[in-house]
């Protein structure tokens, strides 16, 4: 017998790998751009980035691997900083006192609840991301 849990609305991220991993995510709020971070999810276990159902069609996620190096990122430039962060704008990160740093971008066809898997493969300049283009 299958017992179905009730689904839940959230954008999670699960890491795959057998590293700490830390996770920035960067989404489009009434106010404008925001980048927050930085959540540390241990190997091989999730965590929910943004609780309650999505009120975004795109987010967009930056992750380093803590202990080896190496990173998953995409083509989509967000401000980022050393420590805990929620940075408003997305523009002059280094002016401002921030890092800049590339973001994937994933689209969620509007749909309430997202899962993004970090999986053994980050590198240095990052994948090929399909269908972005930056802006």
């Amino acid at each position: 017998m299958v017992h179905a849990a009730p689904a839940h609305a959230d954008f999670r991220v699960c890491n795959a790998t057998q590293s700490l991993v830390g996770v920035g995510i960067g989404y489009r709020a009434k106010a404008g751009w925001i980048t927050e971070g930085w959540w540390h999810i241990e190997a091989s276990s999730c965590k929910t980035l943004i609780e309650g159902p999505l009120s975004s069609r795109f987010y967009y996620l930056y992750a380093e691997d803590a202990e080896r190096g190496g990173r998953w990122d995409g083509p989509v430039n967000m401000c980022v900083a050393e420590k805990e962060f929620k940075i408003a704008g997305v523009t002059d990160c280094v002016a401002r006192g921030f890092q800049r740093a590339g973001f994937q971008e994933y689209d969620t066809g509007e749909q309430s609840s997202w899962m993004v898997q970090l999986t053994e493969q980050p590198t240095a300049d990052g994948p090929p991301a399909p269908g972005t283009n930056g802006q």
